[in-house]
């Protein structure tokens, strides 16, 4: 297990973190939904969307005040939290927010908010978060790419969970398997401050699922969404990047493979369709989610089955992390089963629809004998 940093960490710290976001969002989650219908921040239906009326879309407010209040109790209690690089998360966040409030109350047009993330990536990178070294497939020192490629991390980061947030509690769920994967990688790497924040992050992603799960009474919108890939992004620099961990890119890809799969599919779709250099960042019915639902999976199944791929590429990446043969053997047992199973699942879903359609023709025929 050379990938493991053995060193002291503090449990009840990381699930104080954890239990103050998921209480803080769960309670202020029904403020947020009014201050949505106050300022109008409402998502009325469209044709790519899956809901029939309208519905407040600044949740995410909620899954903001989880985390930052969250912090900045931790930062006021812990020495290791007072650092620049903290600082520069917070500056960051904020701009972030304040982009994602304005763009559910009154829509930003993707070249304005592409700008702002630049803008807010370039003040990370001015505090001292960067990916300085990637080692696979091979040791490689970035040097001077090193600022443009953390910047362009933590853009495309900040967007992928936007790009996602398509279904009820699709973006919630797998962000909080994202951190929840995330926190472990950190506490294998051995960045203490990275595992309070993405426990912080999954706590709070956790507490906003209850009126987010089908059927939802709120959006995150994109005050959630970007402010959840934003963190994401910055923890794993700080927390696995920063760590000069062992295959470090491999395992963050598959920590968070939903997200970066989607995002990078709607990149190269929309460049084929000769779209626009900021057309990826828009939404459109081309997403995975999409697909499932026009496959004829439901919300909730195509949630789930969601869910399950996240959670799966998640144990991966701790697997790789672990570097342990017996468990890599275990996972792909695992993989072999879980496609079994989906596989009997969805052939026992089309027997059924098949056999209520046969029904139907036939009690249609009869009726009209």
């Amino acid at each position: 297990m050379a990938y493991l940093v053995y060193m002291e960490h503090d449990w009840i710290l990381y699930l104080a973190a954890f239990a103050s976001a998921f209480g803080i969002t769960l309670v202020t989650t029904p403020f947020a939904k009014k201050l949505a219908f106050k300022f109008d921040a409402v998502q009325y239906p469209r044709d790519r969307d899956m809901h029939n009326k309208p519905m407040p879309r600044m949740g995410g407010v909620a899954i903001v005040l989880g985390f930052i209040l969250t912090t900045a109790i931790m930062a006021a209690l812990i020495p290791y939290f007072r650092t620049m690089e903290f600082v520069g998360l917070t500056i960051g966040g904020i701009i972030i927010v304040i982009m994602g409030i304005l763009d559910d109350i009154i829509g930003l047009k993707s070249l304005t908010k592409l700008f702002i993330q630049i803008i807010v990536a370039i003040i990370i990178v001015a505090f001292g978060i960067r990916i300085e070294i990637l080692v696979w497939p091979f040791t490689t020192y970035l040097d001077e790419i090193s600022i443009p490629v953390t910047i362009f991390w933590i853009v495309g980061m900040t967007n992928a969970v936007n790009l996602i947030d398509g279904l009820d509690g699709l973006a919630a769920g797998v962000s909080s398997i994202g951190a929840l994967c995330l926190m472990v990688l950190c506490i294998l790497s051995g960045s203490p401050l990275a595992v309070v924040l993405s426990a912080t992050l999954a706590g709070s992603c956790i507490g906003f699922l209850p009126r987010n799960f089908n059927p939802a009474e709120v959006f995150m919108g994109d005050t959630g969404s970007l402010f959840i890939g934003y963190v994401l992004a910055v923890s794993s620099v700080l927390g696995v990047f920063k760590g000069y961990t062992l295959l470090a890119i491999l395992v963050v890809f598959f920590a968070l493979c939903l997200p970066i799969f989607d995002t990078v599919f709607a990149f190269f779709r929309r460049l084929y369709k000769g779209r626009s250099a900021t057309a990826w960042m828009e939404a459109d019915r081309g997403h995975m989610h999409h697909r499932l639902i026009d496959a004829g999976f439901s919300q909730i199944q195509a949630v789930v089955l969601l869910y399950g791929a996240s959670l799966l590429t998640a144990v991966i990446a701790i697997v790789i992390a672990v570097q342990d043969i017996r468990a890599i053997f275990i996972t792909i047992i695992f993989l072999l089963a879980l496609i079994s199973v989906m596989y009997v699942y969805r052939k026992r879903t089309y027997t059924k629809k098949d056999e209520k359609l046969e029904e139907t023709e036939q009690a249609n025929e009869t009726s009209e004998k």
